[in-house]
């Protein structure tokens, strides 16, 4: 009799130690989850035995080759924080189709955004369905170039952010985005400020060495072959370490070439 229950208590701690259990975390995005339920290593029964989410027994059946997780069944909210407990046996592992879904997309809509004389841009934003970075940019240059960013909070209520920019010589434009894990970029759209920044005019230095602005601006400077070599803020730029040959310099709203003689 002993011996009988020796062997009982060996075969429950086995299985305690042996069983796992695979964990999906996220957001809820109104999409529910598809697992792939292969069988149990020795041939009987399906790997995955128990779901929970959020710490509660769900009611989906487990007990075929593939079964949905019924989010939506569960009362969750839109952006509600979802954990999924797929208990299974120690012989297998099920296989979570589409774990994607629960990922943060671009999803705000922008209440209102605006921009001061002194260069802070706020803006209201609703309708968040998980915490992404409000990127902030800038188009000059002929194209929109990265400024900074803004953690949002990722819930549907209105949020209210703000980020101090720096302006050019004339017309500014700037603009959000939120970018998902595989999803299209979503954009508001542009602000606009006019300033009355004096636009800066540049010389080379006699000796080929340096750029000199006449006042402080952001600046780049790319190669022939477009690739970037020189990146910064200020009013000068050492190019003394740049081969000879043909640049192009972009600094406050402009872009401009000029060659590197020696």
């Amino acid at each position: 009799m002993k011996n009988l229950i020796f062997v009982f208590f060996l075969i429950l701690s086995s299985f305690k130690i042996n069983a796992g259990v695979l964990i999906v975390e996220g957001k809820f995005q109104n999409k529910n989850i598809y697992i792939q339920n292969s069988f149990g290593g020795n041939g009987v029964g399906f790997c995955a035995t128990e779901i929970k989410v959020n710490g509660k027994i769900t009611t989906d059946e487990v007990n075929s080759s593939a079964f949905e997780i019924d989010l939506a069944a569960m009362n969750i909210k839109p952006g509600q924080k979802v954990i999924i407990e797929i208990s299974h046996k120690s012989d297998c592992m099920p296989v979570v189709l589409n774990p994607e879904v629960l990922k943060p997309r671009p999803t705000f809509e922008v209440v209102s955004m605006n921009i001061n004389s002194t260069g802070v841009l706020k803006w209201t934003a609703k309708n968040e369905s998980g915490s992404l970075p409000y990127v902030v940019e800038q188009f000059k240059w002929n194209k929109w170039v990265y400024v900074g960013e803004v953690q949002g909070v990722g819930s549907p209520e209105n949020h209210d952010y703000s980020f101090q920019v720096s302006t050019h010589s004339g017309e500014n434009k700037f603009r959000i985005k939120q970018v998902g894990l595989g999803s299209t970029p979503k954009l508001s759209s542009a602000v606009i400020l006019n300033s009355n920044i004096d636009k800066p005019s540049f010389m080379i230095t006699k000796d080929n060495k340096a750029i000199q602005y006449t006042n402080e601006t952001a600046f780049e400077i790319y190669d022939a072959f477009g690739s970037i070599v020189k990146k910064g803020f200020g009013k000068e730029i050492n190019i003394e370490n740049l081969a000879k040959g043909k640049y192009y310099l972009c600094y406050d709203n402009q872009v401009t070439e000029f060659d590197k003689k020696k």
